[in-house]
């Protein structure tokens, strides 16, 4: 009886319809533009996939987060194939050591390692951003990276604490991502090969009108005062944060470096078949997929890495563009994630985070 209310409250919840509704519409304009854009375009106006150039290395080295699953062990499989090696980051030991043991059993040449890193927890991803730099330092490596791909985040149906205090789904999707590029730009800028940045952003962003930016907000703080939590909202402005950011940074890395030695890319998987919905009831989840499959838009993993892949390996001048749908192709976010206000703002507030949560970290480091 208890499943049942809560089941019916959950129907019943303004956040479920945002989700059902919304995110359905979302996800279609996207799927409508590649078909417009099937009717003028020549195929050669699509990005192609190249290998990793390795001049100086002795294998790319890759850290994709939320790697213990779905997409992000996915795409951990095929870019080992592609001759990098991995860098597994995720919260969960044990499900680090299983996503190793896969990759290792279906590729006995795969270059495996893996950190346990907690993304909504800041103390947790400098850490990891020692124990990388160690590793690399131990391993005789080139003491940088090539490709840092920003997968890890959650679909929270109920409010929690980051251990910041923030709101942990904005920490986790977005405050995690830009805190981590922050740290493993270094890294990045000193690989002797172009590298990039690849943020696995959602259709979902384009449900987020009216933005406001500053530090209630972006922290979450603003969703946890309301009666019920906003998940559905609150994750498309993750999304929306993680696209903004993506498009300040491509402008400012090229400002500093006309040559963009480091790109960075948007990467929208579509729609797929992940344990993302764990926190939605498995009933309505279950008759969601259903329906998604039936209407030809539910991808497994192995195919919804493809715009991931895309960007990964889309030739080293490509930045600030937005794969979907896979085959190299891209299509435009919405409107307000191009707002240049909007990104100079959360950029600042998003710097002003990040320094409180460095000056944090030494403090207790001492």
């Amino acid at each position: 009886m208890k499943e049942l209310k809560g089941l019916l409250h959950f129907i019943c919840s303004v956040q479920f319809w945002r989700m059902v509704v919304l995110w359905t519409v979302s996800v279609l304009t996207s799927y409508w533009q590649l078909f417009v854009q099937s009717l003028f375009s020549q195929k050669s106006d699509f990005f192609t996939r190249h290998l990793p150039p390795t001049t100086g290395l002795t294998r790319p080295v890759c850290v994709i987060t939320g790697a213990t699953s779905g997409l992000g062990a996915a795409a951990a499989y095929a870019l080992s194939k592609e001759g990098f090696s991995v860098v597994l980051a995720g919260r969960s030991s044990h499900s680090l050591s299983k996503t190793m043991k896969g990759i290792l059993s279906r590729n006995k040449d795969a270059h495996v390692k893996a950190f346990q890193v907690d993304l909504s927890s800041f103390q947790s991803i400098f850490k990891f951003k020692d124990s990388l730099q160690q590793w690399l330092l131990d391993s005789n490596m080139h003491f940088s990276i090539q490709l840092l791909i920003n997968n890890a985040g959650i679909l929270a149906t109920s409010s929690r604490l980051s251990s910041e205090g923030h709101d942990q789904m904005m920490s986790a999707n977005y405050i995690g991502a830009f805190s981590l590029t922050k740290l493993l730009l270094p890294l990045l800028r000193n690989s002797p090969v172009p590298s990039r940045i690849v943020n696995v952003t959602s259709f979902t962003h384009r449900n987020v009108f009216g933005a406001q930016i500053d530090n209630e907000t972006v922290t979450g703080k603003c969703f946890l005062r309301s009666k019920d939590y906003p998940f559905a909202r609150v994750y498309e402005f993750s999304k929306l944060c993680l696209l903004l950011f993506t498009y300040e940074l491509h402008r400012q890395l090229g400002l500093m470096d006309n040559s963009r030695h480091v790109s960075v890319i948007a990467a929208d998987p579509g729609v797929v078949k992940t344990n993302i919905m764990r926190e939605v009831p498995s009933s309505i989840s279950h008759v969601a997929f259903i329906v998604l499959k039936l209407l030809g838009l539910l991808q497994l993993p192995e195919n919804g890495i493809n715009s991931i892949l895309d960007a990964a390996l889309s030739p080293p001048e490509t930045s600030g563009v937005y794969f979907f749908g896979g085959k190299g192709r891209t299509v435009n976010s919405s409107a307000q994630s191009y707002n240049s206000r909007l990104a100079e703002e959360l950029w600042t507030t998003s710097c002003h985070l990040y320094e409180e949560y460095e000056r944090a970290c030494k403090e207790l480091s001492k």
